[in-house]
């Protein structure tokens, strides 16, 4: 379980900062997954549990980078063309058959071992040849030009992949690489998730007036899927605090962590924040964001508790910036934070300052060729189509009163926060 202690999110006083919270996470949370061995072939997605060191050198000969011809450079005339027999043939998997002879040369092939001697490849485009007898090379060809050399890409003994590395499929290639068939990776982070209210419906089910089909659930659902999570969908849960309680009480026994959407403000009818303190403890973090609030931390024993928003956008919203990196963090990763890039803007917008803000918007293409973060036309927490229209968000920090077209801001695609 989660090494947190009884006050892990304790913390009153002023509105918190975005990068003050993000560091308390980081500072609170630890992995909580054991390891398990997977074959290579299901490894994308996981979270590796150990380093990888090679046992072998990749490539593992120097070998011909293009089709053509192997000779001997300082066979080669400098000032004019060579003419020279072709003796032998070398593809991959298939080495010259005895040794190579100054004066000659050797059609080779993509891939294919170079021999001893040459340490040269003409591409067969620039030769002209009198069938397969004789090639007749240009000048100007550089020593050791199209050879790849052994180990170039890996060196026996490196290591080539750590702890904590998510694997895509380029990790789990460079594997293969070097003859892994299985890896160490950690299990994945067993999730519980439901949502609460007596004006929710499942999707299915017929509608009436006043109630809202339950839309956080499954983009939750999806967000912690695109993490690995071992998903438990608990369901809608009824406005009875008993029902809730007990709810949580039971997933706390069998789950890394619980999340929850709506009911963790301070209203009458928001009762996760009361269940969760007879459980254990919650605080909701003051944060100074938009949108976001109320977002609540806590911890029922010794197991972590989000608590989104109810806003669909703010829900996920809130996911993507708070709950992935502490999720990732738990599941054993390393590289919990996202990437940002820097557009200009093509957008004016005023804001608050001392507060963050995440601005919806997409990328489209200005005069000048560069690529611009369009905002969004409605900012409501509860349309969610504006996430659909968009490509990610824009992040105003805390300093900002606004931005006025042409400003450059850190722009947070959705993939991203995958």
């Amino acid at each position: 379980m989660a090494q947190l202690s009884d006050d892990c999110f304790a913390f009153g006083g002023e509105l918190m900062t975005t990068e003050a919270a993000l560091a308390e996470l980081k500072g609170r949370l630890s992995c909580v997954c054991e390891s398990e061995e997977v074959a290579l072939a299901n490894a994308a997605g996981r979270i590796l549990a150990a380093d990888i060191v090679s046992n072998y050198a990749v490539p593992g000969h120097d070998n011909a980078a293009v089709d053509g011809y192997a000779v001997f450079f300082d066979d080669l005339r400098p000032g004019g063309e060579t003419t020279l027999p072709v003796t032998g043939r070398i593809a991959a998997g298939h080495p010259l058959d005895g040794d190579a002879v100054r004066g000659n040369a050797y059609r080779i092939f993509t891939g294919a071992p170079m021999p001893e001697g040459p340490d040269t490849i003409l591409m067969q485009e620039d030769c002209s040849f009198d069938g397969d007898e004789v090639v007749t090379i240009p000048p100007g060809i550089k020593r050791g030009a199209n050879r790849r050399f052994a180990g170039e890409d890996i060196a026996s003994g490196d290591t080539i992949l750590t702890k904590g590395q998510r694997l895509r499929p380029q990790e789990v290639g460079l594997a293969a690489s070097v003859g892994q068939q299985s890896l160490s990776v950690f299990r994945p982070l067993r999730a519980a998730l439901f949502s609460t209210g007596d004006e929710v419906r499942d999707v299915g089910e017929a509608l009436a007036p006043g109630f809202i089909y339950d839309a956080n659930r499954y983009s939750v659902a999806a967000l912690l899927s695109d993490l690995g999570c071992d998903i438990d969908d608990l369901g809608i849960l009824p406005d009875e605090h008993n029902i809730i309680r007990d709810a949580l009480r039971a997933a706390a026994k069998e789950h890394d962590v619980i999340i929850t959407s709506a009911g963790v403000s301070t209203g009458e009818e928001d009762h996760i924040r009361n269940a969760i303190n007879d459980l254990g403890g919650i605080h909701f973090w003051r944060l100074a964001i938009r949108p976001g609030r109320p977002i609540a931390l806590g911890q029922i024993g010794t197991v972590p508790f989000i608590g989104l928003p109810g806003n669909p956008v703010a829900s996920m919203v809130t996911f993507m910036r708070f709950a992935r990196p502490a999720l990732l963090q738990m599941s054993g990763a390393t590289d919990i934070e996202p990437k940002f890039f820097r557009v200009p803007a093509a957008f004016t917008y005023k804001k608050k300052q001392g507060r963050r803000e995440w601005v919806r918007a997409r990328l489209s293409v200005a005069d000048d060729g560069q690529l611009q973060a369009e905002k969004f036309s409605r900012s409501g927490a509860g349309i969610l189509t504006s996430m659909v229209a968009s490509d990610g968000l824009v992040e105003l920090g805390e300093e900002l009163t606004g931005v006025e077209a042409g400003n450059m801001v850190d722009f947070l695609p959705f993939n991203e926060v995958r």
